[in-house]
């Protein structure tokens, strides 16, 4: 499979041309996030699969593990093809009891971006997403401190381009008279709708929205009209809920994550699954 046959053909991120469908690597490292995977060839194959189904967009983060994934992603990928594109983020550590604590001051954001180059095996960063929030979901609260240490660094030529995640939508804007950004990464599902707005005005600006838990995430996504939706279409109700993501507005870029080759292709195929107006009228009662 190439990139233009992948489901919701591409987006450009600044310069950079990926894959509307990416795969999200959080769930190549142990349980609850942390250690190595019970699997570690597994784990490459899945990186390995990924690429050859042509997709060009891997979401990683070094404080997954922590830093398991982004050692995978080298033994697996390094070098990299030219049309590659990871994207990372941090803001965030983990600690001896599998807390996020916050790691957003200016020394500890200049590490992280640093142990990404490192450990992913670049010179530079394509994208590196701020980390906001906490694991309740975003948290109001100033953002410059952070972001402009992000911007030096990209001023330094260590980050091509930024973007923000676990954000609200005054952080987006606060974080945008920074700097540019290219990309907001936020949970978001048919269930939960409420970036609605957000994603709306991100488009027509040309900026990316990337939804993180687009099953649901730890609790998949369980519904009596995506069942209806999916029994009438012959397929399952995650394939509707990424095809359903994928036609909710162009900018919408997927990074679903498995440690499952099978799973993997069955999300490709399930995505490109064609929703017409009254399946998405079903759906769109869901997170109302």
């Amino acid at each position: 499979m190439n990139t233009t046959s992948l489901p919701g053909g591409t987006w450009t991120l600044g310069d950079l041309t990926v894959t509307r469908f990416g795969y999200g690597a959080m769930q190549l490292a142990g349980p609850f996030v942390l250690g190595p995977p019970a699997d570690p060839d597994g784990a490459l194959a899945v990186l390995r699969e990924a690429v050859a189904l042509g997709i060009t967009h891997i979401d990683t983060a070094d404080a997954y593990g922590p830093h398991v994934t982004n050692q995978l992603i080298r033994q697996a990928l390094h070098p990299y093809a030219d049309s590659l594109h990871i994207v990372t983020k941090v803001g965030a550590d983990r600690d001896a009891q599998g807390g996020w604590p916050p790691a957003r001051d200016p020394d500890s954001l200049r590490r992280a971006v640093h142990d990404n180059l490192e450990r992913l095996g670049l010179d530079v960063l394509d994208v590196v997403n701020l980390r906001l929030g906490n694991a309740q979901g975003p948290q109001p609260g100033p953002v410059a401190e952070a972001f402009e240490t992000l911007a030096g660094l990209q001023r330094q030529g260590l980050i091509r381009h930024l973007g923000v995640s676990n954000a609200t939508p005054e952080q987006v804007a606060e974080a945008r008279g920074i700097a540019p950004i290219v990309c907001v990464q936020n949970m978001y599902n048919l269930a939960h709708r409420h970036d609605d707005e957000l994603i709306d005005a991100l488009a027509a600006d040309g900026i990316a929205y990337v939804p993180f838990f687009p099953l649901g995430g730890f609790t998949p996504l369980q519904s009596s009209a995506l069942s209806s939706v999916a029994a009438r279409l012959g397929a399952t109700p995650m394939s509707v809920a990424l095809a359903w993501l994928l036609q909710r507005s162009p900018n919408i870029l997927l990074i679903p994550g498995t440690s499952s080759v099978a799973h993997l292709r069955e999300n490709v195929a399930g995505a490109g699954l064609a929703l017409s107006a009254d399946d998405l009228t079903e759906l769109d009662k869901i997170g109302r």
